[in-house]
């Protein structure tokens, strides 16, 4: 057997909206191992302008992060990297012109409002096959002032921009890119007529760099890079939206689940083999996002943990300590789900930062329920919200992809949560299977291990791996 067929290394820079990590992957025909050297906080920056993204401290904590990485495994092969979506930087002669902007800032109404003008969500969907969602990327860029965006010369998403930095090539992911709203969905190229007939001053095909798809070279490291981190390797690229990451280890079979991908947001939906663009499709509000090989997500964002994260972080500001959440959802298991409401995660007031329980509160009262008053109260409040929006979720996903769902698959931090996995069992009528919690790391690793020769196959082939080397915890409904 050679050296190659019987596995090997690789490095996977995951980042995520709260925190960052660097990974160390390991794999071969019967090995799927992961140990993170790194993990850094991704802390936003509020600057007099807006809300901002501290780039270049991700950067250099990532740099790090691979240092220590080739002193784990000095035999890494290549590198990888995921993090959210829509967020981009804009560059010009390879220098960026600002800090990238966050989503959740505000300016992004008044993109919504030039690009609708033009062209209204319903015609947008036919195209690009996006839920409407406020802050995505043809939104940002509408948002920019004309003179800035008219300097750019690049665009480039988050995991694209520290590639760019790694190599010096500028490629745009296709998993990550179909989050754009800028990419037709027919070729799977950009939409160069789309960007014309939006008319935004500045904004101009030349911008958007060459499609990549996962698994493809993005190039060798830049030698200073190579210098700095103690080691050579090419970057590989992957489903860099961490949620294409996610799904390429959700150890399911396409055609009888759906999955969970639950961090910040809960991403709920099925893959498909080609984007569904139905009326139904559109009145539903959801999402066609490209994956891995070529397959569709179809999904729906739900707001996610961040209710539940942001609700803990007010408690702590107020308390001056941390708040521990294993004892807070232990209390919040003994109220019976009967005696708090079930409000609307996906109403727009839960999307910016802020005090959550007031937020909970005013929705209470706009729909006349009572609402909740213990901290306890207030967790299972936000559980079973979130339980009913993935139980709905899911079913409308399988019923509009054609999907007949039978299991539900949670993966990411949420399968860590006990009490949200059995409650969505409960509301769905069906079983949940939680796990991996590292999916995102773990579907970066498979896809640059599969690129490097040190395993094989398709999809499924990746999947069975994840299922005999991870196996899933199974939470039955019980009522």
């Amino acid at each position: 057997m050679s050296a190659r067929s019987a596995g090997g290394a690789v490095a996977a820079v995951d980042l995520g909206a709260t925190s960052g990590r660097v990974i160390v992957g390991r794999v071969g025909p019967d090995t799927l191992e992961t140990e993170t050297v790194a993990r850094f906080p991704n802390d936003p920056v509020f600057a007099g302008d807006g809300l901002h993204w501290d780039i270049l401290g991700l950067y250099g904590a990532a740099l790090k992060g691979l240092r220590d990485a080739f002193r784990t495994e000095p035999g890494i092969a290549s590198i990888g990297i995921d993090s959210w979506a829509v967020d981009y930087g804009l560059l010009r002669g390879g220098r960026l012109l600002g800090t990238p902007f966050h989503y959740r800032d505000e300016r992004t109404a008044r993109g919504v409002e030039t690009v609708h003008e033009r062209m209204p969500h319903a015609e947008l969907f036919e195209r690009n096959g996006l839920q409407f969602l406020p802050f995505n990327t043809l939104y940002q860029l509408a948002a920019e002032p004309a003179d800035v965006l008219g300097f750019a010369d690049t665009a480039l998403l988050v995991p694209d921009l520290l590639a760019f930095w790694l190599t010096g090539a500028a490629r745009a992911e296709i998993t990550n890119a179909s989050t754009t709203g800028l990419l037709r969905w027919a070729d799977r190229q950009w939409d160069d007529a789309l960007i014309n007939a939006l008319g935004l001053p500045g904004l101009s095909r030349g911008i958007l760099p060459q499609l990549i798809a996962p698994g493809e070279r993005v190039g060798g490291l830049l030698p200073h890079v190579a210098e700095a981190i103690g080691g050579s390797a090419d970057v590989t690229a992957v489903g860099s939206h961490d949620t294409a990451s996610a799904v390429v280890a959700v150890p399911m079979r396409a055609d009888a689940a759906a999955y969970i991908s639950c961090g910040t947001w809960g991403l709920v939906g099925v893959e498909v083999e080609r984007p569904v663009l139905t009326p139904q499709a559109l009145a539903a509000n959801f999402t066609n996002e490209g994956g891995v090989d070529g397959r569709v997500r179809l999904l729906h964002n739900v707001m996610g943990l961040w209710v539940l994260s942001e609700t803990v972080r007010g408690w702590e500001r107020v308390e001056g300590h941390a708040v521990d959440l294993p004892t807070l959802l232990d209390s919040a298991a003994e109220v019976p789900a009967s005696a708090v409401p079930v409000f609307d995660v996906n109403d727009p007031r839960f999307l910016p930062p802020g005090d959550m329980p007031a937020r909970i509160d005013a929705w209470c009262a706009e729909h006349d329920v009572a609402p909740p008053r213990t901290r306890a109260e207030y967790t299972r409040s936000i559980v079973e919200s979130l339980a009913q929006a993935f139980a709905d979720a899911a079913a409308t996903a399988g019923r509009l992809g054609g999907v007949d769902v039978r299991t539900i698959h949670i993966v990411g931090g949420g399968a860590l949560n006990r009490l949200l996995c059995q409650r969505t069992a409960d509301r769905a009528g069906m079983p949940v299977l939680a796990g991996p919690v590292e999916a995102t790391a773990l579907g970066n690793v498979l896809v640059q291990a599969r690129a490097a020769g040190f395993v094989s196959g398709s999809l499924e082939a990746l999947r069975d791996l994840v299922a005999r080397t991870h196996a899933p915890r199974r939470f039955d409904p019980v009522a």
